[in-house]
C-alpha cells in the first residue's frame, strides 16, 4: 500500500470506543462481538482470576503471524492500535492482499487481570515476560499453547514503554522502540534475527518521515526467560514493538496512530516479500534507547544553598477507573545531563510545594511555588 494512503487511512479505521490509557477486558467485549461477524474469535484460556483470554484469527494465507498485546496489563496503546487494525482488516477491499497472503492470530489482552488492575504483573504478581521457561502462570501457558499449535512464521510482541526513554543519548524522546531479540548468549546476528531486523528497518524508514530521530531500539542482552528471546531461539523471527511518548501525548493517541501505521508497514513487508537480510546493517544504525528523560525539570532552583535542577516523574495510578498522573520529585540534579518533556525555570529562586512546604525526594506535588507564584506540575 502506498505511503500516502497509509497516512490518511487511520482516521477511517480508528476504533473510537477505545481511548486513553485504561483498557481492560470489559472495554473490548463489545468489539469482540462486533468483529465476530468478520473474524474467528475464540476463548483460548483463562487468567488467574478466571477472566477469559481471547484469540482473533484473520485471513487465509500461508504466511502466519502471531501477535499478542497487554502481556503487561498497564501497556494498552498497542491494544488500541490492534482494534484500529481490525477495523482496517474488516474492509475486504482495502485489506485484500493481506487477507489473501497472511493468516494472523491475535491475542488482544493476554493479561486481563493486570489490565483491570492497571499493573504490569498478573494477579499472582508475576511478570509474564519473565515466565517463558517456567511457564508457571496460566496466561503464559495460553500463549505458549497457541504458539505451539499455530506454528507462526513471525511473532509481533506488543508492549508500551515509560516516558523516560530517549532515542539515543540526545534530546529526542523514543516515541516508538523496537527489538529483534537475541537468540543466544553471544547475541549472534543470525538469519532468523535478520528477518526481524529487516521488518524493523522498513518500519523505521516509514517512521522517520513522521517522527525523525524519535525511534530507538532496546539493548539485545539475551534472557531466555523473556518471551521474545524464547521464540527467537525457536527460530521464529520476533519483533518487539514498544509504544513510547510523543510530545504532550500522555494518553498516547498520537503514538497509537504511529503504532497502527507500524503494523501496516510490517504486514506490507511480509505480504510484498520485501524482507532483505542485508537490512540488518540499517537496523544496527538505529540508536539504542537511553534513560535520559523526566516528565518535568524545574531548572535553576535554589535547593540547600545550591543551584540545581529538580526532576519530576509522573506516577501512574488507577483512581476511580481512570489513570491519574501523579507528579513526584524523582531526582535532584546538579548538571544538565538529562532532558524533560516539559520545563519550568526557577531563575535561582527556592521552590516550595503547593502548600509552601519544602520539597523532598519522593514527595508528591501537583503544584509548586516559585517566587510567590504557583505553577502546576500536571500536564493537564
Amino acid at each position: 500500500m502506498e505511503q500516502k494512503a497509509l497516512k490518511t487511512i487511520f482516521n477511517t479505521c480508528k476504533e473510537t470506543s477505545l481511548s486513553g490509557r485504561y483498557i481492560n477486558a470489559e472495554h473490548i467485549k463489545p468489539l469482540l462481538i462486533k468483529h465476530s461477524n468478520n473474524f474467528k474469535i475464540e476463548i483460548i484460556g483463562q487468567s488467574v482470576l478466571k477472566e477469559d483470554i481471547h484469540s482473533i484469527k484473520i485471513g487465509s494465507g500461508n504466511k502466519k503471524i502471531l501477535m499478542w498485546s497487554q502481556m503487561h496489563g498497564n501497556e494498552s496503546t498497542t491494544t488500541k492500535a490492534v482494534f484500529d487494525l481490525l477495523n482496517f482488516l474488516a474492509d475486504d477491499n482495502a485489506a485484500k492482499s493481506i487477507l489473501k497472503v497472511c493468516k494472523i492470530l491475535i491475542i488482544p489482552i493476554l493479561n486481563p487481570d493486570g489490565a483491570k488492575a492497571y499493573t504490569r504483573l498478573n494477579a499472582n504478581g508475576v511478570d509474564l515476560n519473565r515466565d517463558a521457561q517456567n511457564l508457571s502462570q496460566p496466561e503464559s501457558n495460553v500463549l505458549r499453547s497457541l504458539y505451539n499449535g499455530f506454528k507462526p512464521h513471525y511473532c509481533f510482541n506488543l508492549h508500551g514503554q515509560r516516558t523516560i526513554f530517549s532515542a539515543g543519548n540526545v534530546d529526542k524522546s523514543a516515541s516508538l522502540s523496537f527489538l529483534s531479540p537475541a537468540q543466544d548468549e553471544k547475541c549472534s546476528i543470525t538469519d532468523n534475527r535478520k528477518v526481524a531486523m529487516s521488518i524493523i528497518s522498513n518500519i523505521n524508514n516509514m517512521l522517520q518521515t513522521e517522527i525523525p530521530n524519535q525511534v530507538g531500539v532496546y539493548d539485545d542482552a539475551f534472557n531466555i526467560n523473556c518471551v521474545g528471546d524464547a521464540f527467537q531461539t525457536l527460530n521464529t523471527p520476533t519483533v518487539l514493538f514498544e509504544a513510547g511518548h510523543y510530545a504532550d501525548d500522555y494518553q498516547r493517541e498520537e503514538v497509537r496512530r504511529l503504532v497502527f501505521r507500524s503494523y501496516l508497514a510490517a504486514l506490507n513487508v511480509i505480504v510484498e516479500g520485501k524482507i532483505d537480510l542485508n537490512d540488518f546493517e540499517d537496523y544496527l544504525k538505529i540508536p539504542e534507547n537511553g534513560k535520559l528523560f523526566f516528565d518535568v525539570i524545574i531548572r535553576n532552583a535554589l535547593y540547600e544553598n545550591e543551584i540545581v535542577n529538580i526532576a519530576v516523574q509522573y506516577q501512574e495510578e488507577l483512581i476511580d477507573n481512570k489513570v491519574r498522573f501523579i507528579p513526584r520529585i524523582e531526582k535532584i540534579i546538579n548538571n544538565d545531563a538529562f532532558f524533560a518533556h516539559n520545563y519550568l525555570d526557577a531563575s535561582g529562586n527556592a521552590v516550595y510545594g503547593g502548600d509552601g512546604e519544602s520539597l523532598t525526594l519522593g514527595s508528591e506535588n501537583d503544584f509548586v511555588i516559585i517566587n510567590n507564584a504557583k505553577f502546576s506540575l500536571k500536564f493537564d
